[in-house]
């Protein structure tokens, strides 16, 4: 009988551990979960539709500047003339091209700040503990992408 007494008192200590453990556990598990589609959120951005249309803009500004710097080249006959031409017109284009593309990326870097602020004010307003992203998750979570996506605009 001693023994099925230690025997009852092991696996009843086990079973209480086992209960704590779990609940310790879960404890740190988000109860509101939220997703959000973010090639939605960036499609429906105007900072996102203002940076295409200014890149857009710029390109054409490019090809217009390559455009003259071959009609220059091309109506230069002394080779030398030619290629201290060429020479320029490449430093130029390339020069245009780097500042262009710092403008772009940083431009871009705002954007990415400006829409993930915007998720975390709509997770904060909703009561949500995680946000994830809506092509991660197979099932559950509420969408929250109607929101950010008028947060946004």
């Amino acid at each position: 009988m001693n023994n099925k007494l230690k025997f009852f008192a092991v696996a009843l200590s086990a079973f209480v551990i086992g209960i704590s453990v779990n609940n310790f556990a879960m404890s740190d598990v988000p109860s509101k979960i939220a997703v959000v589609d973010v090639p939605q959120v960036v499609a429906a951005s105007s900072q996102v539709k203002a940076l295409k249309k200014e890149q857009e803009a710029k390109a054409k500004e490019l090809v217009a500047f390559v455009e003259k710097a071959r009609k220059d080249v091309a109506a230069t006959t002394d080779v030398k003339k030619k290629q201290a031409l060429e020479e320029k017109y490449n430093k130029e284009l390339n020069s245009k091209k780097v500042a262009m593309d710092k403008n772009y990326a940083s431009k871009l870097k705002t954007i990415d700040n400006t829409i993930s602020s915007k998720i975390t004010e709509q997770a904060k307003t909703g009561g949500y503990d995680l946000v994830l992203a809506k092509g991660v998750v197979l099932y559950g979570g509420t969408d929250i992408t109607d929101a950010v996506k008028k947060a946004v605009k």
